[in-house]
């Protein structure tokens, strides 16, 4: 009898690899469907997440144990023994089990007078995988190869190899935590929510037997089990889902000192509302609002659900890029640009295999776009605050540069003095987060503020 939880794991495979699915979105509908709830639900995650995130990996240690060309094995076959591969040096399932189970699996991909063959090969790769734990492989795998190559790295951390350049690059002096950024990569995620100012306190959320306090954000609670929705804060709109880091630089900008500021804020890539919901709230607090402008009306309807009942903050649909506000200044402007969301790959275990170079390329031109029409709305003294999701330098440091290049009215804020509960901020003036260092997703933040 099929294991459904293992099954779960594999139609994800499927769905992400045929489909183009997103994991975060398919999954819970794939549990759904298989019935599977509590630590079932739990096993298919994990399975299913740790193999898609270790799919480079896992590809290289069983291309050791086929005895054909691994790139003639069919594709399902291959995700019957990636998720072997998983349960084998990655979790703790007996090798019994991961092998018996995948050899199941395999006998269900198709007709039936092939399902012994395809279960003997299955059978025969994972007896081979097992043979060595994962220290062992890596040590088969390196063999000559120079323990720093960003190519062998990649293989063993299982990231694009043009990925860890990129982390590398962006860790500047502190290279030697590159393998500390593609380890956490690799590591679930706990939920984290934020109380919504006006709506709930941060003390009524981590008061909840579900929640422990968050590390950083004095609004953030952290899921201890189980999935947000479950908690009627998140569904009823008091509490929302969103990463440390993501609260951090929203907060940033609040913080910082603008005169006279009368609450005017904006945020001009809103959807789908999380820091929006969390600006909203802010400005409800001193007295202001919001102008959020979405470009997709379905995400624009996102962003109108998230604000506060009676807020005053409005949405706008349409193109930031072209100012659909008019003539209109702002005290605060938040552009948290679209980007590659390398910053966020421990949470979206597909994406890393997904984005390519040529994505910085299209989304470059994007960002700067969006940036110089950020500092045009916002009045002489008021801020704006610059965000991606992303390490990269093409995402971050180089788009601040060549938008401020030439512009004598605008100037750098230090960041790192808005956030006092957050440690090892570097040198600034701007801020990265990452994984490894602070739990948080790799947010970015430059703030700038204009003069004249």
């Amino acid at each position: 009898m099929t294991d459904r939880p293992r099954a779960a794991a594999l139609e994800l495979l499927r769905a992400v690899r045929e489909d183009e699915a997103y994991a975060n979105l398919a999954l819970p509908q794939i549990v759904h469907g298989f019935g599977l709830t509590g630590r079932d639900a739990a096993f298919a995650t994990e399975l299913s997440y740790g193999t898609l995130r270790g799919l480079r990996w896992y590809d290289a240690v069983l291309a050791e144990c086929v005895t054909r060309s691994y790139d003639k094995v069919e594709p399902a076959m291959k995700d019957v023994l990636r998720l072997g591969a998983h349960q084998l040096l990655a979790m703790r399932v007996p090798a019994h089990a991961a092998v018996d189970s995948s050899c199941t699996l395999a006998r269900d991909l198709g007709a039936k007078p092939g399902a012994d063959a395809r279960a003997g090969f299955v059978n025969a790769v994972l007896r081979k995988v097992a043979q060595r734990d994962a220290a062992e492989w890596a040590a088969q795998l390196q063999r000559d190869a120079d323990p720093d190559d960003p190519d062998w790295l990649g293989v063993r951390w299982s990231h694009p190899t043009w990925i860890v350049r990129a982390f590398r690059d962006a860790l500047g002096p502190r290279q030697a935590e590159l393998i500390d950024v593609l380890q956490a990569d690799n590591a679930a995620a706990r939920p984290s929510l934020v109380a919504r100012p006006g709506r709930m306190t941060s003390e009524e959320l981590i008061e909840l037997p579900e929640v422990d306090p968050g590390r950083w954000s004095p609004l953030a609670g952290l899921l201890v089990e189980g999935t947000p929705d479950m908690l009627a804060c998140v569904r009823d709109g008091r509490a929302g889902v969103q990463d440390e880091g993501s609260q951090l630089v929203a907060l940033a900008l609040t913080r910082v000192e603008v005169p006279d500021d009368h609450g005017r804020w904006l945020d001009m890539c809103a959807g789908p509302g999380g820091k929006a919901a969390l600006l909203d709230g802010l400005a409800q607090e001193r007295g202001g609002s919001l102008l959020a402008v979405e470009q997709h009306p379905h995400r624009a309807e996102l962003v109108t659900r998230s604000f506060a009942p009676g807020s005053a903050s409005r949405v706008v649909v349409g193109d930031a890029r072209h100012a659909p506000w008019g003539d209109e200044l702002f005290d605060r402007v938040l552009v948290d640009a679209p980007c590659t969301g390398l910053g966020a790959l421990r949470r979206r275990p597909e994406a890393r295999w997904r984005r390519t170079t040529a994505d910085l390329a299209a989304l470059g031109g994007l960002q700067r776009d969006l940036l110089r029409t950020a500092v045009s709305a916002v009045r002489p003294g008021g801020v704006v605050g610059y965000v991606t999701c992303s390490p990269h330098l093409a995402e971050t440091e180089f788009v601040v540069a060549d938008v401020l290049r030439g512009r004598d009215d605008l100037q750098l804020v230090d960041a790192r003095p808005l956030l006092p509960e957050v440690e090892d901020l570097g040198d600034g003036p701007t801020i990265q987060l990452w994984p490894h260092r602070h739990g948080t997703d790799g947010m970015f933040l430059a703030l700038i503020r204009r003069s004249g």
